[in-house]
This record gives C-alpha cells, sequence and structure tokens, in this order.
C-alpha cells in the first residue's frame, strides 16, 4: 500500500462533514487497501 495514496485520499473525507461517521470502518488501512485493490 502507498501511505501518500492513502493519506490522500483519506484526509480530505475525515475533514469533509458530509462523511458519515458510520463509514469510518471503511477508511482504516486494512480496509481501504482492500478497496483499493477491488477497484483495479
Amino acid at each position: 500500500m502507498d501511505p501518500w495514496a492513502y493519506f490522500r485520499d483519506v484526509l480530505p473525507k475525515l475533514g469533509d462533514t458530509r462523511f458519515p461517521s458510520s463509514r469510518l470502518a471503511e477508511l482504516l488501512p486494512e480496509s481501504w487497501a482492500q478497496q483499493q485493490a477491488q477497484q483495479r
């Protein structure tokens, strides 16, 4: 996993008040990496 890609994607979502708190688990590194692998 590229840490910079992770931070570039996750940090704006954490600051976005429209991102639902019920989806925070999706932003954990393991979940995020799995989602990225599925998109490729």
